[in-house]
This record gives C-alpha cells, structure tokens and sequence, in this order.
C-alpha cells in the first residue's frame, strides 16, 4: 500500500507538451575527406553481472565532415550484442561493426553522433581497447566525461561575521571519472581565492560589508566544472545586535513582542539595554528592559514587549534602540493600529511580517526583487520535487499577500514589486521564446498520442491527425504588437539546485526554467525526470532530454513553458480585489498599469479553454476522425489544466507550436476572474474576442460546477474532450458536458485527481467570492449545499482551544452525474464520502474564507462561526516564522527504478547524466538522479527510516509552504475586510 505527499500539488502536464511541428535538424552533406580525427566515448556502467546496456558517443575531432561513418572494435570477452539502436550492427565473434543509420549519415566537424545498444556475456565485461572510425584508429574506450560534485562545508547558512575577522571557506570535491584539478571559492559572482589540493580551503582576509552569496566551483581534469549550492552570510563593520522583525504593530493600549539575540559569539556576558530613542512616550518597554546574553546564549532569541498606553487619541510611533557594550544597536519601529482593528487583523499584520523577514526563508533575492520558494523546508516533494523550487501558484499567492498589504496599509508598493518580479521571473522574456514569430495558426502543433503509462513513451509524432486552427494568435499579435506569450511557465528551480543555467546551458544562472510532469496521466511525482525548459541538448542524452518522451527522426534544440491556469487566473483575481480596494481609499491610479498587465494576462489565458490539438468540442473520438476545429468550435469555454507554447532555438531555421489541453478540472476554475475579465471595464482584455470569450466562459464555469455537484454537496473531478489523452472511445454510458466526457480523475490518476479536498475549498473560495459580489443566484446555489457537506465533516473543537482542530483530507466518489441538459438536476447517482482528516494549515485557511464570504452574503450565522473557529484554531500553532502543524510524509517511493507498473523509467538504452553527473539509465530512481538530497539536512532521519522502517518511523516534520502561509494571512485579513472588528 502506498502512503502519498499532499496528493493535490501533484500537478501533471500531460504528454505532447514538447511535441509539435518539430523541425528536423538535418546534417549538411559534406565532400568526403580521407583524414579523419575522431575519439570515442564508451559507457558500459548499467551493468547487472550478465548482461549490460551501453552507450557509444563518435565525436568528429577534425575540420572535415565524416560521411557514411562506420565504427569498429573487439570485445576482450565473449560480450554478444543482442539490440541496438541509432545505427545497425553486425558483429563476427568478438568483432563488432556498426554503421550510420539512414537518417544521420554524416558526423559534422566538432560535432558527436551515439549509439547504443544491449548485450550480455558470462565472466569478465571489460570495455574495448580501441576504436576505428571508417578504418582509422581513434582514441581507446574513454568513460563519459561526468562533471565532478562539490560542496561548501563552512562558512555555515546564513552565518555572521565581523569586518575585522577572516571567513574561513572549506570545500569537499570529487570527480566520479577522474581527478579535481582545483576548487575555486567565490563571493557572488567574483572568484575571491582558489585551492588545488585537498582538503580544499580559502581565507577570506578582507571581507566587505554587507549580506553575501558565496559558492565553492570544482573543476576536473576535463575542464569540467560544478558550482555548489550558495551559502547566504552577513559581514558586519561591529558586533552587533540583531532584533527582529524591524517593524512591530501594537494595538492601541495592547501589547506586542519582538526577538533580540547577538550577530557574534561574545568573550564575556553582554547586557542588552532597551529604551525608546524616539517618538511617542505612549510606546514603552514592559517588564524589564535589560537582556542578559553570555558566551552559551548569544544566539538564542530573547523577547522584549512593548506597550501601549490606553489612552485615545491619534495613533503613535516610536523607535526603540537595542543597545549593548561593544556592539552595534538595533532598531525597531512600533506602530499603533487603531484598538478597533480586530485580532485577526492583527494577526494578519504579525503573519505577514514573518512571511517578509528576511532571517524566514520564504524569499530569495534577485537585484533587489524577491522571488517566493515553494516552502521554506528543502526537502519536499508534491508538484515541485524540491522546496527551494516555485512555482506560479507561488507567485499568484505573493500578490495575493501584497495586495491585501495595500488594503490594510494603503501601501501598494509592494503589490507593484510582487508584479515586476513575476513578470522579471516567471513570464518568459524575448530571450526565452525567441521564434514564436514564426509560429502558424493554421498548423498549431503535431499530434502526440499520450500513453498510459510512463513505459509507453516516448511517444510518436504522428503526422496526418487533423489538427484545428488557432483562432487567438493573430487577434494577440494585432492587439499586442508581438508573437510572444504573455503567461507564466509553471515551475522555476529558484537556486538553480539543478544546474540547467539559463537555457540548459549549466551556467550559473539562477531562477532556471524547468520541467517535470511529460508522461501521461499515471506519471506520479516521484516517477519525472526534470529537464531544462529551454533544451540544447548540454545535458541529459545526445538528445537533450527530448527522446525520453517522444519518437521522431531527428531532433532539434529547443524552448518550451507550461502555463498552470489556476495561477493567472488568481493572478486576476487578485487585481480584481486590488482594484476595489485602491478605488475605495482613491489609490486607483497608483495600479492601474497593473490592472492593464492583468488584462493582457487573461487575454493569452483564452488559451486554456481550447482542446489540446484545437479539434472540435463534443463527441470527439478518433485521433483521426475527431474533426479538426475553426474558429471557436474548438474552445470548451473551462479553464483547462494547461496550455503550453515552444520553438526553436536556431533562429536561422525558425518555427513554433502552441497547444490547449483537452481536459478541465473544477478545482481550476475562477468564476471571480472569469466575472472581472467580462464585466470590469478597467479589467477587460483589449482584443476584439476576449470579453466575449469571458462571458462565455463565466456562464460555462457556473454550469460546469452544477453539473459536478454531488448529491451530498461536494464537487466531482472534471471531464474531457480527449479520453484517455488520445480521443479514445469512452466507456458506454458515460455523463457528458456539452459533448465532452465525465472523468472523476481528470488529467492525472497517481494519485486521483480530485480525492484532495484542498481542490474543493479552492475553487469554492472563489464561488463564495462572486457571490459575495454579485449575490449570483447560482453561486448562491451551490454554496448552499456546499457549506453544510463541508462544516458536517469540519471539527474546530472549541473545548480543546483548537489545537485539535480538523478539516477533511482525502476523497472518495462513486456513480457519475446527469449527462448535463442545462438544470442542476442533483444528482442523485453521484456520491461522495470523506475518507480521512487532517490539520493542513493551508486548506484551513481557505476553508475559512470560503465560509466569511458565504457568511458575509447570506448572513449563515454557522458558517461564520466555523470559520472563526478556524481561525483561533490556526493561531494557537504560532512559531517564530509561521503556523505550522506536524506532519509525518511517507518516503517510501523515494528510491523505486520502474518495476513494470510504476517507479521511475527510462526507455531501455537510454542514458544520459544531470547537470552533477547523477546517471539516467534504466535502473534509476527518483532519488538516484537527485542525489543532492543526500546533503539535505533532514537526510539523516528519512535514510534511518528507510533502512529500518518497522523500527524507526519516517520523521515528523512541519513545513512551511509559501502558499498556505500567504493563504492563513489573507483569510485573518479577509475577517477584517467582511467584519470589522
């Protein structure tokens, strides 16, 4: 039995997103040449004692082309080749001939043609000692050139320094297939000091002042080379006093707290003195106000509280001094907010404050601009496999927490920061899609078949399926002035723990653009193999990554992004909000250029209501006899799981794609972005289609929810326009939705879909939103038989003091709904049951919304209760960065190699390597083509539990994730904005 990690953040871009006109990189003929220079790679490592899988990589060390190539050499033992691929094989004994395949005939200067192959032997499997290329000696068998592994041992994450007191920098290195030539220590991106000889070390004599990023950078004998992961430190021009947060907010006449501790280890105890330097003497110190701090304590945080005086009038400020001996003071501003605010505003001020402290971890900083993790904790593995990835939703949940910074504060500011660095990260540039100018509506893309399972890739091209016309390209690129996309790609690796570099190219560079989820429905998280978004082909096989998940004659390097639909159309959402709330305190101008972003952001996300290969809605079986769409015949009108868009790289040889996606989940869809896209002038797109395609799409979503709604209240999966990802017959007697198929489990089945109850409150969140607004009749509707489903199964146990609180978890659904005719008409045949609870944090958070705006409307006296209940129930989980509760995930998928039904795969003969040389190969797992992990901190317990799992349980952790932390903010604001105090 399988124990899975928060089953809703497994987010699967299905199969095809890579697939789509790809152009062949054909080898120019050359004029044959008799001198030919050549050497030979030879990897034979995925050995199993009687057989082995090889790979042989040709490179043409010369300046003449190498036609019609033909490789030789003599096994050393009775090796015997029994399938090979990328060429054909003959072999007579020990001796073994292989010539060009018929598709890449000729081995351009400087350039590498592979082959591989499978063969098995008894005793010895030593590799050949040397090679001929069309009859000419080259080199011996040489291993594959791995780069070497690295890691910064000191100075210690996020450590302190004085100016006057040298950094010690100390490094381990090794090469896998070789020797470390030298470790080089650096201060950002400037080389302070190198190391030839182990153990690796440098003195940093001279250290400048400030907040520093520092790396150790290895290189082998091969000029290979490998950056660690960053270190953060903080060198100080004195000892100094650290306090925290830097702002403080005390209700008038209440009370508040900050933390004090040293930035250096002292010689001697140090007293701390507090006093108020400046402003209001309303403002005091309350209880002592000297801190006592020795040689054992320095660096444990101490509180000190501040009061206020009850006393009227305007609210105050003032600034207090933390000063000591010897060190230099810290400050701290205290603000009065007005004694009406009510606690959860409060609370929303404390929360947010944590989220922006630097000393977090929630952000990392680019020039000045901040870019959210996944999670503040590594090792985490849902959609992102690592927690110091991001993603959009991410980025959608960081102006989610600025713009209601704006409405409490009147600050927006911070909500134009939030912008600049989504569309600076996340929103592919120029640079990033450089030939969507060659992009033709009338071809939008190839059809790619997806597979059921991750061993039926890759997968073919398949020329000859109708494929529809793109309605929308030509309407943008009129309207914008650009053949670019404006959305956000789905996923970044925010410290490059990758390597991909910009482009794939291992540089340095971070955020990185990555990918996972390629393989159909059943790839889990635990079975994708990331790879660079923008692919030339320096990692991973000959190929790049592109033939681990589609078959084609040749392959060109290339770009592609995924857009997550949910997260721009929250993206809007949140300018909706934003709007209303500047235009109340007469703000509006200080965003209205962010409401025009806004716009133009859910004008390209008409792209996800269109089926994948624009074919025509409703009935659509049959790759090839679905009919191709025109017009908007191919639009379902829902917010589907993704669109994607990608091209070449070689800009001398340009060409583009763009495809939909066939199946939609409720849990995508935003009837409050669908209502400001079609009804908020200041938000409506520009081009000529887009607010009718809003309207359309408002009324369909509404639909699309009755239609799915259980008789006991909760919403079903989803359904589809392409059963199965291949427009396959569907069972008999299965509901539809104009035209398109119920699926229970739409877009990905490992685990199912729609059994995570966070997909309910998410999308009800936004329901209760509109109605709210508007008083929807529909929307009234469906929260009314929502509401009382969701309380029935909530504990908020009020005698406990919340700590015990409870919110459903896992799912489970059985029947299917009426075949939708236009009226809910309950559903009796469609059921749902709540199989087990949990204490998400997140889920929490939303659930409350979800009952204040249900509550504010109607005046549900229960849910409003509920949802306050909650909301105490967070708060007694308080800690110093957050509001967590424990959790205990399971590990045990981490280190499975494919098994024939699940676990991680590689297509038999394929092999490649990571950007830090981790080989893929059959045989490989999750963890293995990770291997970083096992650096990770919380390493250490997850291996004691998987080498001992009867004995020592998996450890229980509690996490820290962007989204649920900004969600538990919103919603204490979100009481104040509804209810005052």
């Amino acid at each position: 039995m399988r124990t899975l990690l928060s089953p809703r953040r497994w987010r699967a871009a299905a199969s095809g997103v890579i697939a789509a006109a790809l152009a062949a990189a054909v080898l120019s003929p050359g004029v044959a040449h008799a001198a030919v220079a050549c050497s030979v790679d030879y990897n034979d490592s995925n050995d199993w004692g009687s057989g082995f899988v090889a790979e042989v990589k040709v490179t043409n060390e010369g300046n003449e082309p190498i036609q019609n190539w033909t490789v030789g050499w003599t096994f050393p033992g009775n090796q015997q080749i029994t399938n090979l691929w990328n060429g054909t094989v003959s072999q007579s004994g020990p001796n073994v001939t292989v010539t060009y395949p018929a598709w890449n005939t000729t081995i351009a200067p400087g350039s590498t043609v592979s082959f591989g192959f499978q063969a098995t032997y008894s005793g010895s499997n030593n590799a050949p000692q040397s090679f001929t290329v069309n009859g000419v000696t080259c080199n011996g068998a040489q291993p594959a050139n791995l780069p070497p592994e690295v890691t910064l041992t000191a100075p210690a994450n996020n450590s302190t320094f004085l100016v006057s007191e040298p950094i010690q920098f100390t490094a381990t290195a090794s090469d896998p297939d070789g020797t470390i030539d030298r470790v080089e220590f650096a201060v950002g991106n400037t080389v302070i000091g190198t190391d030839t000889t182990s153990p690796y070390s440098y003195t940093w004599t001279n250290p400048t002042v400030g907040s520093h990023s520092v790396t150790a950078i290895a290189y082998d004998d091969d000029g290979a080379r490998t950056v660690s992961s960053p270190v953060a430190v903080r060198v100080l021009d004195a000892a100094a006093v650290i306090a925290s947060p830097a702002t403080v907010r005390v209700p008038q006449g209440g009370t508040a707290e900050f933390e004090v501790k040293l930035s250096n280890q002292p010689s001697g105890n140090v007293t701390a003195t507090v006093a108020r330097t400046s402003g209001s003497s309303d403002l005091t110190v309350s209880g002592s106000s000297q801190l006592q701090f020795t040689p054992n304590n320095w660096n444990t945080p101490q509180k000190v509280t501040v009061a206020s005086a009850d006393n009227g009038g305007e609210l105050a400020e003032a600034v207090f001094t933390v000063s000591a001996p010897g060190h230099d003071p810290a400050e701290v501003t205290v603000r009065e907010i007005d004694p009406n605010t009510s606690s959860y505003d409060q609370a929303f001020l404390e929360q947010y404050e944590k989220i922006k402290d630097p000393s977090s971890g929630y952000f990392r900083e680019f020039d000045g601009l901040l870019v959210p993790y996944h999670s503040v904790e590594t090792m985490i593995v849902e959609a992102p496999d690592h927690g110091h990835q991001t993603t959009s939703e991410a980025f959608s949940y960081y102006l989610w927490l600025e713009a209601y910074y704006g409405r409490v504060t009147g600050d927006w500011e911070p909500l134009r920061e939030a912008w600049e660095s989504m569309e600076t990260f996340i929103i592919p540039g120029t640079a990033d899609q450089p030939t969507n100018g060659a992009y033709n509506p009338s071809s939008p893309a190839t059809y790619i078949p997806e597979q059921p399972n991750s061993d039926g890739y890759p997968s073919p091209l398949t020329n000859g399926v109708p494929v529809g016309q793109d309605p929308l390209a030509s309407e943008l690129r009129s309207t914008y002035g650009t053949s670019e996309v404006y959305g956000m790609h789905w996923l970044l690796d925010v410290d490059n723990v990758y390597g991909f570099g910009f482009c794939g190219d291992g540089s340095d560079d971070a955020p990185a653009y990555i990918n996972t989820y390629q393989r159909g429905a059943r790839e889990s998280v635990w079975e994708t193999i990331p790879h660079p978004s923008c692919d030339d082909f320096s990692h991973g096989g000959p190929n790049g990554y592109l033939d681990l998940f589609t078959q084609d004659q040749s392959y060109a390097k290339q770009w592609r992004y995924t857009n997550a639909p949910d997260a721009d159309a929250r993206a809007v959402q949140v300018m909706f909000w934003a709007h209303e709330w500047a235009e109340e305190q007469g703000k509006e101008s200080e965003i209205a250029d962010l409401l025009d972003k806004a716009s133009k952001m859910g004008d390209y996300l008409r792209y996800a209501m269109f089926d994948k290969y624009f074919k025509k809605i409703g009935n659509c079986v049959g790759a090839s006899s679905c009919p191709a769409g025109s017009g908007k015949n191919s639009a379902h009108y829902l917010l589907s799981w993704y669109y994607a868009w990608g091209g070449s790289l070689d800009t001398s040889s340009a060409w583009a794609w763009r495809i939909g996606s066939s199946s939609s989940h409720q849990g995508y869809q935003n009837v409050l972005a669908a209502y400001a896209l079609s009804q908020v002038p200041e938000l409506q797109p520009a081009s000529p289609t887009g607010v009718q395609d809003w309207e359309t799409s408002f009324e369909r979503q509404l639909e699309f929810l009755q239609w799915l709604q259980s008789a006991e209240g909760g919403i079903a999966g989803g359904a589809t326009n392409s059963w199965q990802g291949s427009y396959n017959t569907p069972p008999a007697g299965l509901s539809q939705f104009y035209g398109m198929y119920y699926d229970w489990q739409p877009v990905w089945n490992d685990p199912p879909s729609n059994n995570w109850f966070g997909f309910q409150v998410w999308n009800m969140e936004r329901v209760a939103q509109l109605y709210q607004v508007t008083g929807d009749a529909r929307a009234e509707a469906i929260l009314d038989k929502w509401v009382p489903w969701a309380i029935a199964h909530t504990d908020v146990d009020a005698a406990g003091g919340g700590e015990n609180f409870q919110v459903p978890s896992d799912l489970r659904w059985s029947g299917q709904p009426d075949t939708w005719t236009g009226t809910y008409t309950g559903n009796p045949n469609l059921h749902v049951e709540v199989v087990s609870y949990s204490q998400d944090v997140g889920v929490t958070a939303a659930l409350a919304k979800t009952l204040l705006y249900y509550a504010e409307r109607s005046g549900d006296t229960e849910a409003l209760a509920t949802a306050e209940g909650l909301l105490d129930a967070l708060l007694a989980h308080r800690d110093s960065i957050g509001i967590a509760t424990p959790e205990q995930p399971s590990w045990d998928r981490l280190d499975d190699p494919w098994d024939g039904s699940e676990g991680l795969y590689v297509p038999p003969g394929w092999s490649g390597t990571m950007p830090n040389g981790d080989r893929i190969e059959p045989g490989a797992t999750f963890l293995s083509i990770r291997s970083f992990y096992l650096d990770d901190p919380l390493w250490p317990q997850v291996e004691a539990h998987l080498n001992n799992p009867d004995s020592v349980p998996a450890p229980i952790v509690e996490r820290h994730r962007f989204w649920a932390q900004v969600e538990i903010a919103t919603a204490f604001a979100a009481h104040d904005e509804l209810f005052g105090s």
